[in-house]
């Protein structure tokens, strides 16, 4: 990509999406806690679907009614969009429900959010965070399915929701970064390296793609674009696709740039530092916040072990980006459905292995780059 023909943003970026974690020492500035009217109204949404019959991927926001509690989604996604980025929404009372009605409760807020994404090739909508007994060692394993450390990165889609069901037994510390910090960090230090976030770059598909297609994604780390700065990052997968044939080599700087931008991000004055509790919902903005998570160790009990649910937004209303920001993936052009992973023609078969969701479209739109973690 020709980064002199793209602009890009000189100058430090400001607004309420640049933070960091001194400046919210104050949680009640990020946490929305629900009144018990408002848990009884999720409640009642819960109920009617679940009388009605209505199958969970056929649940939309009329299926799903939340007559006070809908505004105040409205204001948490201008939070998300517009504000800094992300929200933590504790304490949903997971521990009334079922995992099968927790899962339908998620779905239903989610969709009063905005509109679930493929989160792999299997077409999975809501996906199940916990560990599996892979390594990422596997080329073809996503770090949610795995216990190990995360570093910063953002995921494949508007916006990322995790809902906390089981947290393990010690671990899995959650850290959450502003890009526009990051971006500011690198200008200050390195003006130099600024300019090639914006180049193409080529990350790791870890073998979510269809055959015939390309096993990288080409596209940018950084597009500046109606004056917002959205930012995707994942380094384990910008490395890993050296492996892949046709793959330009990495350069020196590249390096140093990725070096940076981790100094950065894990940074105490910059990020900040959170521990999923059951019922908690962490929602984040993927183009303005990166997430990471420490390793953890879990229980033996399996019913005791971590999980976590997650979907994959896009938002109705969500930022224009420029069409060279989704790189050489299609995406939807009307905004509606973009991003996440776009399925292969199969239906994962019971007892195949796969544990990373359970719930797929039959047909869904592609999107950008979905490599991630959690």
């Amino acid at each position: 990509m020709d980064t002199n023909a793209i602009e890009v943003l000189r100058r430090p970026c400001t607004g309420p999406a640049v933070w960091s974690g001194a400046d919210l020492a104050d949680p009640e500035e990020w946490v929305l806690r629900l009144s018990p009217e408002q848990i009884e109204e999720l409640e009642s949404a819960l109920r009617a679907v679940r009388e009605r019959g209505v199958p969970l991927l056929k649940v939309g926001p009329a299926d799903f009614p939340l007559p006070t509690l809908a505004g105040v989604l409205e204001r948490v996604v201008d939070v998300l969009e517009n504000g800094r980025g992300f929200v933590l929404v504790r304490r949903i009372p997971v521990e009334r429900y079922s995992r099968a009605a927790a899962s339908t409760l998620f779905w239903g807020l989610g969709q009063h959010l905005g509109v679930p994404v493929s989160q792999n090739a299997a077409g999975h909508m809501l996906g199940h965070v916990r560990d599996t007994g892979r390594t990422l060692a596997d080329p073809s394993t996503r770090g949610y399915q795995t216990r190990a450390a995360l570093p910063f990165h953002t995921d494949g889609s508007d916006v990322l929701g995790l809902l906390c069901l089981a947290p393990p037994r010690a671990g899995a510390r959650t850290s959450l970064v502003s890009a526009g910090a990051v971006h500011n960090a690198v200008l200050a230090r390195r003006p130099d390296l600024v300019k090639r976030l914006y180049r193409t770059h080529y990350l790791d598909r870890r073998g979510e793609h269809a055959p015939g297609e390309r096993p990288y994604h080409a596209a940018p780390l950084a597009t500046w674009h109606r004056g917002k700065l959205s930012m995707r990052y994942h380094r384990r997968c910008l490395e890993s696709a050296q492996r892949i044939l046709g793959v330009p080599r990495l350069e020196r700087a590249d390096v140093e740039l990725f070096d940076l931008v981790d100094e950065a991000a894990r940074s105490p004055r910059h990020r900040l530092d959170l521990d999923l509790e059951p019922g908690d919902l962490l929602l984040v903005n993927n183009y303005a916040v990166l997430h990471s998570r420490t390793q953890y160790e879990d229980f033996v009990e399996p019913e005791r072990k971590r999980h976590l649910l997650r979907l994959w937004l896009t938002l109705r209303q969500g930022r224009d980006l420029p069409p060279h920001f989704w790189g050489d993936l299609p995406h939807a052009a009307d905004g509606s459905g973009r991003g996440g992973i776009a399925p292969r023609d199969l239906v994962t078969i019971p007892g195949s292995g796969d544990t990373g969701g359970s719930c797929r479209p039959h047909n869904h739109p592609s999107g950008p780059d979905g490599t991630d973690d959690e």
